[in-house]
């Protein structure tokens, strides 16, 4: 097994975790970082901007100027429509595959307490 799993599985999700933060509305770079880092989700705002381009390139994600109150000209990213539809595809898939993961891996009591459930059910369907 690997050392770092924490490494792996933000690997795995952060593009997804980047798409989730623009749907909610466009953000420019050190919004994303800032969020980003502080969640932990990656180390610094230097991860980020290699991935933006690559969900640029992608079609996923556009980018825009705008006038900034606070200093020079920030850049804005924003979800295209194929974002969206990728965004929507992950959160299909992510639910039942978290679901998944945590029954596999959960503590053996709980593990215990499932089948009981499962047990009665049984149990009251056949009565």
């Amino acid at each position: 097994m690997r050392a770092d799993v924490g490494a792996q599985l933000r690997k795995g999700v952060v593009e997804y975790c980047v798409l989730g933060l623009l749907a909610r509305e466009p953000m420019y770079g050190w919004q994303l970082s800032e969020t980003l880092v502080t969640r932990g989700l990656i180390a610094s705002i230097g991860t980020l901007y290699p991935m933006l381009t690559r969900l640029r390139t992608q079609g996923l994600v556009s980018s825009f100027d705008e006038e900034s109150d606070a200093g020079p000209v920030r850049k804005y990213y924003r979800l295209t429509d194929a974002g969206i539809r990728e965004l929507a595809e992950f959160r299909l898939q992510w639910a039942p595959f978290s679901r998944t993961v945590d029954e596999l891996i959960e503590e053996e009591h709980r593990v215990e307490e499932h089948h009981a459930k499962e047990r009665n059910v049984e149990e009251d369907h056949h009565a």
